[in-house]
């Protein structure tokens, strides 16, 4: 994207941006700013309200995992003015000030994610960045500095091998509830797991995206029974039960733990 002025002051010609408008080589979301027509759909709209991409919108541009897929965030900055009205969009008004065509930073856009969508979405964006080595040890203490003092304990504890942010919603839940895990575990004959519990009882988690067919569904039958030679119990829940039925999750494996399923028998 670029501004008007901007585009003049190279020596491109109102008679030239009026040609490449016309000719569909250049589109524009709003009065003095022109963008590709490659621009994503959440630029270009952002850019129609006066802001930028922001929180979990800005995210997924980034390539983080997020959990909201519908709301469109935008930045406006603290001195923005909203060109027009979006009644499906969540406005951010935090400091700074957007440039058309760029994205807020990592670090900016994990603190916008933490105001208003909660620690979850704020824990399962920050080990998704972490896994892809997007943040320095500079942005982790900065984040770490401007979060409320109560939530700082989430940059401690966060890690960088979950395999998803649904493994690290269910990590983080599980730690709230006194319970702690081991990640990415290798068993012999099955691989590496996402979860254990204690000695021997593994959680697996299925993302909605990859469970779908057959062919996946044999796989992980497999894995499960290699495991179960090894003398491991398997508790697996997909990404519906994480989010809509949690309690059920919750109930079955403070069940299997009550029951010593997590320990080896002893003698």
């Amino acid at each position: 994207m670029a501004r008007t002025h901007t585009l003049l002051a190279m020596g491109v010609t109102a008679r030239e941006l009026s040609r490449a408008r016309e000719a569909g080589e250049i589109v524009r979301p709003r009065q003095g700013l022109y963008a590709l027509p490659a621009t994503s759909p959440q630029e270009f709209h952002a850019a129609s309200h006066g802001g930028v991409p922001a929180a979990t919108t800005a995210a997924r541009l980034h390539g983080l995992w997020t959990l909201d897929e519908n709301t469109m965030h935008v930045w406006m900055g603290a001195e923005g003015r909203r060109l027009s009205a979006c009644e499906s969009c969540c406005l951010h008004w935090s400091a700074g000030r957007p440039e058309a065509g760029d994205l807020p930073s990592i670090p900016q856009t994990l603190l916008q994610i933490i105001r208003c969508g909660g620690e979850e979405a704020f824990f399962a964006a920050l080990e998704s960045a972490l896994r892809q080595r997007l943040l320095s040890v500079h942005d982790r203490r900065r984040l770490r500095s401007e979060l409320p003092s109560h939530l700082r304990w989430l940059i401690d504890f966060a890690r960088d091998d979950a395999d998803s942010g649904l493994e690290s919603i269910v990590r983080l839940r599980l730690h709230l509830l006194g319970i702690d895990v081991r990640t990415q575990i290798f068993i012999h004959g099955t691989g590496r797991v996402d979860l254990l519990i204690g000695e021997r009882l593994l959680i697996e988690i299925d993302g909605k995206q990859n469970h779908d067919g057959r062919a996946q569904r044999h796989k992980d039958l497999i894995r499960d029974a290699f495991s179960a030679i090894w003398g491991y119990e398997t508790l697996r829940f997909d990404f519906a039960m994480v989010i809509y039925e949690w309690d059920l999750v919750e109930h079955a494996i403070v069940a299997k733990i009550a029951a010593g399923a997590h320990l080896w028998p002893r003698g």
